[in-house]
């Protein structure tokens, strides 16, 4: 694969008309070369820079998104596969042009199954869609994010959220895949069984590969039950570490709490701002109760008093659907919220993971470096799986603030490898953490780099990113 992103991208350039001509053909009015169209399938909402592609095709069959690779593949065109557009390290950008590939119009559920509690949907099926449809069955799909995103760009990074604490992540909740490979051949992988030991696991392979591996076209998901009683509620704390210890006693303890959320007290300030609430600007967690009427209740008392003995008050609990519903969206709009805080900043955000134990000093350490800087840069995240995030508001016609929070920025991702960590919990690496998976996986980039030569020998799928020598080859 070639280095040098600039003959790269000319060898590429090359081959564009040839592909156009050909995709036109075959899509008509689904393939659009309207500027607009294009920008906003190469941006995201963050800091990244924007790299629109050279097409957008709008595809409803695994068949089509075959006939799209194929023809790309052979005109060495890159390919990039779009979603919904929600990640947040520049996955969807087009540093190399090429044709995108939206999965929005793949949105059927292809099959329920109540009684094995799993389904099968195409790849652009949003979470929401799901959950509204399974909801007569009562059951429901737990991973979420925040953002609508789809199921297929779900798994493709890896996706995480608000209930993994108790439902864990898109890596444990994805039983198998539709994949199209960079030569366009068609795989599926895993089963519906629960267990497998048949093979190499080329479903977790391509979980979490963003895009870069192969397109995935169809998911088969677990499903959970609804459970008979939920209870949401709201405790803010006298100090920051109060909340986090709270939160680490909670879960040596095994108390198996849904969700418990993490914002400090800037971050309370700016929900409180954006939602039209009134929390306490203290730091605060937010906690969910799954289960019978009895355990949700021995839950919440057995939290409330660790919560008590850390400083924590003021339980405001949030019983009704409509008052969990309210909580959980303002927690959403988090980010959007923070914004706000700094109108016409810059968001830059991070998303380290941590072991447990290491969580406190973590989140201490970091919150003190960012004093130390004089960020306006709030501190949230689903704490109960040990990962939280920063959003610094930097104003983005300051080389000055730029330079030190990408500086603030390394010195978190380190301290958090060094804790035992990860640079990233949900976010993935897209474009924005290749320099940061070096760091962490080691000699462990050597293989990365020969499975992606293996499946993407021409580096056309989504070039650019996870991996520093992934632009296209001539």
């Amino acid at each position: 694969m070639s280095t040098a992103p600039a003959a790269a991208a000319a060898f590429v350039a090359s081959g564009v008309p040839a592909v156009l001509e050909e995709l036109r053909s075959l899509f008509g009015d689904r393939l659009s070369t309207s500027a607009a169209v294009r920008r906003h399938h190469g941006e995201d909402a963050t800091h990244h820079i924007a790299a629109p592609p050279d097409a957008v095709v709008f595809v409803t069959s695994t068949e089509e998104v075959q006939a799209v690779v194929r023809a790309c593949v052979r005109h060495r065109v890159p390919v990039i596969p779009f979603g919904t557009g929600t990640s947040l390290e520049g996955h969807i950008s087009a540093p190399f042009g090429g044709v995108c590939i939206d999965l929005g119009r793949m949105n059927e559920v292809l099959a329920v199954s109540a009684e094995d509690l799993d389904c099968r949907v195409q790849a652009g099926v949003t979470r929401k869609q799901l959950n509204d449809y399974i909801r007569s069955e009562g059951l429901f799909f737990p991973v979420d994010p925040g953002a609508d995103a789809s199921l297929g760009g779900m798994a493709a990074t890896g996706a995480s959220g608000t209930n993994a604490v108790r439902y864990r992540t898109m890596r444990e909740n994805v039983l198998g895949l539709t994949v199209v490979l960079a030569d366009g051949r068609v795989i599926r992988t895993g089963t519906r069984a629960r267990k497998s030991s048949a093979g190499y696991d080329l479903t977790r392979l391509f979980v979490g590969s963003e895009g870069t591996l192969g397109v995935i076209t169809e998911v088969q998901l677990r499903l959970q039950g609804h459970p008979e009683a939920i209870a949401a509620a709201v405790c803010s704390f006298e100090t920051l570490r109060g909340a986090v210890e709270t939160t680490i006693l909670t879960l040596q303890m095994g108390i198996p709490v849904a969700r418990i959320e993490l914002l400090d007290e800037l971050q309370v300030e700016a929900v409180n701002r954006h939602s039209r609430l009134d929390y306490p600007l203290k730091p605060t967690l937010f906690f969910e109760f799954h289960g019978s009427q009895s355990s949700v209740e021995e839950q919440a008392k057995a939290v409330g008093e660790l919560a008590a003995d850390n400083g924590g008050s003021g339980f405001q609990w949030a019983a009704r659907p409509e008052d969990r519903t309210r909580l959980w969206e303002a927690r959403h709009e988090a980010f959007w919220a923070a914004k706000e805080l700094r109108p016409g900043c810059m968001a830059i955000t991070t998303d380290v993971c941590v072991p447990i134990s290491r969580l406190a000093d973590c989140v201490l350490e970091t919150r003190a470096d960012i004093d130390a800087e004089g960020f306006t840069a709030p501190i949230l995240g689903h704490v109960g799986d040990g990962n939280f995030h920063v959003v610094l508001l930097i104003d983005p016609g300051s080389a000055d603030e730029i330079s030190r929070a990408e500086a603030l920025n390394q010195r978190l991702v380190e301290r958090a490898i060094g804790m035992g960590g990860t640079c990233t919990g949900e976010h993935g690496i897209g474009a924005g953490k290749i320099d940061f998976l070096e760091l962490e996986a080691g000699d462990a980039i050597a293989t990365m780099v020969a499975i992606k030569r293996a499946l993407d020998p021409s580096g056309l799928l989504n070039p650019g990113k996870v991996l520093r020598d992934s632009s296209p080859a001539g």
